[in-house]
């Protein structure tokens, strides 16, 4: 049996969220009525790990649902940049086996953070611009954003305009660079910037 990585984050209250933002955290509510319980969640559409839609950073952008479904199942590759410090640019991104329709992913150290760090690794501009030019189909980041402190979030926008599906939140901790078979599986949400998903990788055979 081929082996699967879970690697989506638990969410819980409590749990890290951008910014530490409070208006952020999810809220549990549960009910018990003789044997039947039953729970209300109220939550962020960008509560862990999730994908953005376009109209999370372009006013009139599209909804969630222009997120090609088919894109978000197949290959996908993970690479090793825990030696990155600080933005991860093109220079970073150079040497790597990325070629067109490729679904990447990023392990950086905020896979090995058990809160909030407001330093954490990013995709910066001129690393976006890069993948854009590659034609990749998607990208992830194990952080609760694709980017960071850049004016006008140009990360966002340079991979929006390339149709290019932005995953946040993930975690590698547990899992090593290579390629493998991906599911992500966001909710089914209309009209919405974002939604959760649970992202699943398989080892290939």
């Amino acid at each position: 049996m081929k082996k699967v990585y879970d690697i989506t984050v638990p969410v819980y209250e409590g749990m890290p969220v951008y910014k530490n933002k409070p208006e952020k955290q999810p809220k549990f509510k549960k009910v018990t009525n003789a044997h039947v319980t039953e729970s209300t969640i109220t939550m962020d559409a960008h509560t862990g790990t999730h994908i953005d839609a376009p109209l999370h950073m372009i006013n009139d952008g599209e909804t969630f649902e222009a997120v090609n479904l088919q894109s978000l199942i197949g290959e996908a590759k993970v690479f090793d940049l825990t030696s990155v410090e600080e933005g991860i640019q093109e220079e970073h991104l150079t040497g790597l086996n990325i070629e067109k329709e490729d679904f990447v992913l990023f392990k950086t150290k905020n896979s090995f953070d058990d809160e909030f760090n407001f330093n954490f690794i990013y995709l910066a501009e001129s690393g976006a611009k890069y993948l854009a030019e590659k034609g990749i189909r998607g990208v992830g980041i194990d952080a609760l954003g694709v980017e960071r402190a850049q004016p006008g979030h140009p990360t966002h926008k340079t991979l929006f305009a390339s149709n290019i599906i932005v995953i946040e939140g993930l975690t590698f901790r547990e899992v090593e660079e290579g390629t493998y078979d991906m599911v992500a599986a966001p909710l089914k949400l209309l009209g919405t910037d974002a939604s959760p998903a649970r992202v699943l990788l398989f080892e290939q055979a």
